[in-house]
């Protein structure tokens, strides 16, 4: 039952504003709707708490204690997005650079995208999960295209080609995976896709074939991770798109395709009886947390740089994923978390900043705490917590990341620590600059909105202080199953 509500409620939720979309009260329905996701989700996660693994639909659909974590993480993020967009869209559409058939796109799409996450989150098969990461790029596309300018339709197109050409080598890995499984589990159709079943005989699998299967899944999925140098979408369509859009790009695709990545990685492992495909990972890490540091700093555009954090922080989630062991993949699941929590937080903030000063250009904001002292605190804040300032809880993942890399691959820690400096340095230039520059702006209006930006930052610091343990214990379940696979 709490599956049909979890995955019907947005489903349902994106039919119903197709139609009402544009009415006056679309933005108390669609944050009802999410909130009733969000219920569905705790309800979900209570269960596998209680009862352990959960199966629905024969077998189509399971929850464990990896991707329910990230269930309730989704529709709590996707929640907080709901309520900080209906301020945000009612300022766009009073200034004119929104019409109501935009906003009734807008509202649509957005639960249709919160469908397919969910859709990808949960589904045990393969296939489904590839279908769902597909529609959830083509409802992404229309709210990334949402201002129909030169720009935006250009973001929109970069990011519908690179993630539709990545999306496709997935789709190729996606059938060798049922190519080698067919041979071992029988003519089952669509069950010789199913996760749990492959999981099962993943050391009978071809390797051969599984290795094949995992360069272009890797690809695929790891395009939409924005794993460099596959990333080359995702700044345009985080500057470009409506800032709720870039918070759940951010905050919730990113780590659906982590997701899809790890799946896949647990199997191939199994497979090959071998630790390549994990090393794989960490190079695609590195070179990500590199390049994003670099780019970090050619940055003018206050979306942009964020975007570029993006890059990074999934870059050091890649790494410990592919470095492996209970401790690197707890820390792994602990920064998707924190992350997810603060960057969301931090586009709420920067979205607020661009609409009250007219711009997103860094040159143009400054003096955010004299301008307005809400909007300040919650930009410098989120980025203090970002950049891993204790006692946020993005210190405690890297601070675990980091150590587990002086031990397990120490060649890796120079390079790790050095891009981790140089992106801090380029971060903090900026944003302390905005936040504490000379004003030359009038005052502005306090803007109460900013409740989900302090609501996700209390969060962050709560997990860098005290991890209560139950959540401790999600994590260690999730990461020794990670491990054990």
């Amino acid at each position: 039952m709490e599956f049909a509500v979890l995955l019907l409620t947005p489903l349902l939720g994106a039919v119903l504003l197709a139609v009402w979309g544009a009415r006056p009260r679309a933005a108390e329905i669609n944050i009802a709707l999410s909130f009733g996701t969000f219920l569905a989700a705790v309800a979900v996660t209570v269960r596998v708490i209680n009862e352990g693994n959960l199966t629905a639909a024969n077998e189509q659909f399971f929850l464990d204690p990896f991707n329910v974590f990230l269930v309730t993480l989704t529709a709590f993020v996707g929640l907080t997005t709901a309520i900080f967009s209906r301020p945000y869209m009612r300022i766009e559409t009073e200034h004119g650079r929104l019409s109501q058939g935009r906003l009734r796109l807008y509202h649509s799409m957005y639960q249709l995208f919160m469908t397919m996450m969910l859709v990808a989150l949960t589904t045990n098969n393969m296939g489904l999960l590839w279908v769902a990461l597909e529609a959830a790029t083509l409802s992404t596309v229309l709210l990334v295209t949402l201002y129909r300018t030169p720009a935006s339709l250009e973001a929109g197109w970069k990011y519908f080609i690179l993630c539709g050409v990545g999306i496709a080598q997935a789709l190729f890995g996606t059938i060798l995976l049922y190519f080698a499984a067919e041979k071992v589990l029988g003519a089952e159709g669509v069950s010789a896709l199913l996760w749990t079943h492959l999981a099962a005989v993943k050391g009978d699998l071809e390797p051969t074939v599984l290795g094949l299967a995992f360069a272009f899944l890797l690809v695929g999925y790891g395009t939409k991770v924005g794993l460099a140098p596959l990333h080359n979408w995702l700044p345009d369509a985080h500057a470009e798109g409506p800032t709720p859009v870039s918070a759940v790009l951010s905050g919730l695709l990113l780590n659906v395709a982590m997701y899809a990545v790890v799946r896949c990685k647990i199997l191939v492992e199994g497979a090959l009886q071998s630790s390549l495909p994990s090393k794989i990972l960490m190079v695609f890490g590195l070179l990500s947390v590199v390049l994003s540091a670099l780019f970090l700093w050619r940055q003018r555009d206050i979306k942009r740089l964020f975007a570029y954090s993006s890059i990074e922080h999934m870059g050091i989630i890649a790494f410990a994923f592919g470095m492996g062991g209970a401790v690197a993949n707890f820390a792994a699941l602990l920064h998707m978390t924190v992350h997810s929590l603060t960057k969301s937080a931090i586009f709420f903030a920067v979205g607020h900043a661009a609409q009250k000063t007219g711009s997103q250009k860094i040159e143009d904001i400054r003096g955010l705490l004299a301008l307005n002292p809400t909007i300040g605190w919650g930009l410098m804040l989120g980025s203090i917590a970002i950049l891993g300032f204790p006692p946020f809880g993005v210190f405690a993942s890297e601070f675990l990341i980091l150590t587990t890399a002086m031990k397990q691959e120490p060649w890796a820690t120079p390079i790790l620590l050095l891009a981790l400096g140089v992106a801090f340095a380029a971060v903090f230039s900026r944003v302390q600059s905005m936040v504490l520059g000379q004003s030359t702006g009038r005052r502005l209006p306090h803007q109460p909105a900013l409740l989900p930006v302090f609501a996700h930052l209390a969060l962050v610091l709560l997990l860098g202080l005290y991890i209560p343990p139950y959540l401790a214990e999600w994590y260690r379940a999730a990461a020794s199953m990670i491990v054990g696979q």
